[in-house]
């Protein structure tokens, strides 16, 4: 009996032994939650006890010029969980819940039930980009922890449409390339929120507080683009590639008084709306293959743009510049007698003319011009010295970027001074040997059709808010006056002489005073040059009072391959169209007058006729059709026609039909 009675004893001894300690952590745990880590549970307790919701800005639209929308933000629907609502929820457990997730929104219940079981974060991202018909199906469900929040998503109406010089954003909405990239920090706004306070189960508060942030709209951005432009160029741009089997086309246009980008387009191109997706299917298989890494560098270089971002050798383009420094300095005029041997020794380099056997014989420097001949260029350059020579380049542009508000402007690569001697000198004379980027050509040659003044190129022209009111204004920028008026003026006759009698003529538009200039030069490859070259056209226009700078490059053309034959034809093409379109009148000749009059076409009423009528009532007037947006022709009515019924167009030439 006292043996039990002191069994007891211990065992009562150590319980209450136990119950101490064990009072004395909680005493310990509870001080360590209260005071040392009071902070953390706090905040714990206000993120349990709060709903706090993003509420997205709406991505500014870009619009043309005109007011065209290019990129709009299109509503959609973001799915958002609280995953501790999910886990304390009566109403269905946390695999009930990712089911019916799954079946919903067609997503893999694997791929959604570790958002769920997340412990770590409060708020977590489902899903986004939800349609509508999905988004009103989880309403009626009304799963536990799950909010349904309108979201904004980037879209491009005309897809493809200016895609390089648009660019593209990021699953988040951020710029991701192009003028959404530049730009970013005034399109994207600022995010909202929605703060209200919750019970356990996630409900309202009758008696919480309630904040709402509203969020900022992004500014709207006008380009200097013209969408109409815009769309002649890139016909013209997909009908070379197509003609010359090349391997990339790419054009600009520019208002040489203003610096005013008016088009920018290149070929291939890409769809914005998915900008990971090649367009050729070939490509897409391909991507496929690739690892990470390839697939970054392939991306990269689908969306880069060359006419900002690259540089290549000019070629015979270069040789107006060399002209205007020449005759700026006064050391040749435009009569000036030369007599071409097919070749040019420069030390113990033989240069030669691209006749040689053969040559010019005698020409004046204006016919030299039209003629590219290449040693009366380094004829000029060796007599003003290197110095004078890297002076004007300087002076045109080509040692510094030319500031476009794009992002990843490219610079040029000019041989050092110390280093280049005459040989070089020479070379560059004749646009080989230097490498400047197509921006930068057209900019400087963009001088002769603006008195000689370099202006900075531009592609935006205001910012406006959502409520239409502008907040800021690009006006147009001189950089410096570069040459004077009257060598400006001489450079246009000279170029117009190109057109009209020389290596141009295949750009020569009847009614219209065009100057030009073509190009072909070799391309590097490994060091050395090799068999393909880029063949170039840059012109003005109309001569006489220039509205238009255009180059257009041809990259790789298989077959023919000279500027005057590749380029200049689709130069033309756009010239023609875009003249007619600003309301720029020709004057004929006697002689062209009688031609047109025999070929005179008058443009057709169209709009409300379905296809088939609209290109039966075309052919019948002998003029040919192209659909925008472009695609596949199929039963729909024409909602619009460019030009407008009752226009006289040659016959042959396109009516772009406008569809729903």
């Amino acid at each position: 009996m006292v043996a039990a009675t002191r069994k007891n004893k211990r065992r009562i001894i150590l319980i209450f032994t136990v119950f101490c300690f064990v009072i004395i952590g909680l005493t310990f745990r509870i001080g360590w939650i209260q005071v040392v880590a009071s902070d953390k549970y706090e905040k714990l307790a206000v993120e349990q006890q709060t709903k706090d919701m993003p509420i997205p800005a709406k991505r500014g639209i870009i619009y043309d010029r005109n007011g065209k929308e290019l990129a709009i933000s299109a509503v959609t629907n973001t799915i958002w969980v609280r995953p501790a609502d999910v886990e304390n929820s009566k109403k269905m457990t946390v695999d009930e819940t990712a089911k019916s997730l799954s079946e919903i929104l067609g997503k893999d219940i694997a791929e959604i039930l570790p958002i769920l079981k997340e412990e770590k974060k409060p708020l977590l991202k489902v899903a986004k980009y939800i349609p509508k018909e999905k988004a009103d199906l989880l309403r009626k469900a009304k799963l536990p922890g799950i909010s349904i929040v309108e979201d904004v998503k980037r879209y491009y109406p005309l897809g493809s449409f200016a895609a390089h010089l648009l660019g593209s954003t990021t699953d988040d909405n951020r710029g991701l390339s192009g003028i959404e990239l530049r730009y970013d920090r005034y399109l994207r706004g600022v995010p909202g929120r929605s703060i209200l306070n919750t019970d356990v189960s996630g409900q309202n508060l009758s008696y919480g507080t309630e904040k709402l942030f509203k969020a900022e709209n992004g500014y709207n951005v006008v380009l200097t683009i013209d969408e109409v432009i815009q769309h002649y160029v890139e016909k013209a741009v997909f009908e070379a590639q197509i003609s010359t089997q090349a391997k990339k086309v790419m054009c600009i246009v520019m208002n040489p008084k203003t610096g005013e980008v008016l088009a920018m387009s290149n070929y291939p191109d890409f769809n914005p709306n998915d900008p990971r997706t090649p367009l050729d299917p070939w490509a897409a298989e391909q991507l496929k293959a690739m690892n990470d890494q390839q697939k970054q560098d392939y991306w990269n270089a689908m969306w880069r743009n060359p006419l900002i971002s690259d540089t290549y050798e000019p070629g015979s383009t270069l040789k107006l510049i060399t002209t205007a420094m020449s005759l700026e300095e006064g050391i040749t005029n435009p009569n000036e007698p030369f007599y071409d041997n097919g070749y040019i020794m420069v030390g113990n380099q033989r240069i030669r003319c691209d006749l040689y056997p053969l040559s010019h014989k005698d020409e004046t420097l204006t016919e030299a011009v039209a003629n590219s001949c290449n040693p009366i260029f380094v004829t000029l350059a060796l007599r003003m010295g290197i110095d004078k020579f890297y002076h004007y380049l300087n002076a045109f542009g080509f040692t510094e970027k030319t500031g476009i508000d794009y992002p990843g402007e490219g610079e040029a690569q000019v041989q050092n001074i110390d280093t280049a001697g005459s040989v070089g000198l020479a070379t560059m004379a004749f646009g080989q040997g230097i490498s400047v980027t197509p921006i930068q050509i057209l900019t400087a040659i963009s001088v002769f059709g603006n008195d000689g003044k370099l202006m900075e190129p531009r592609l935006v022209k205001e910012l406006r808010d959502e409520n239409g009111k502008t907040v800021q204004k690009f006006e147009p920028k001189i950089i410096r006056q570069v040459i004077s008026k009257e060598t400006a003026d001489e450079m246009k006759v000279i170029m117009e002489t190109v057109v009209n009698e020389g290596t141009g003529t295949n750009a020569k538009i009847p009614g219209y005073r065009i100057g030009g200039k073509t190009g072909t030069a070799d391309k590097i490859e490994n060091g050395v040059y090799g068999d393909q070259v880029y063949a170039s056209f840059v012109a003005l226009a109309p001569i006489d009072d220039p509205q238009l700078a255009i180059l257009l490059i041809v990259d790789e053309p298989q077959g023919a391959h000279f500027g005057s034959q590749t380029a200049a034809p689709a130069v033309k093409s756009i010239l023609e169209q875009t003249l007619r379109y600003l309301k720029i009148q020709p004057s004929y000749t006697p002689d062209e007058l009688s031609i047109i009059q025999e070929n005179a076409a008058i443009v057709p009423d169209i709009i409300g006729k379905n296809y088939a009528e609209a290109v039966s009532i075309l052919a019948e007037s002998g003029l040919t059709f192209n659909l925008w947006p472009a695609g596949e022709s199929g039963d729909f009515v024409a909602v619009d026609q460019y030009p407008k019924a009752g226009a006289t167009l040659q016959k042959g030439e396109s009516v772009c039909i406008y569809k729903e």
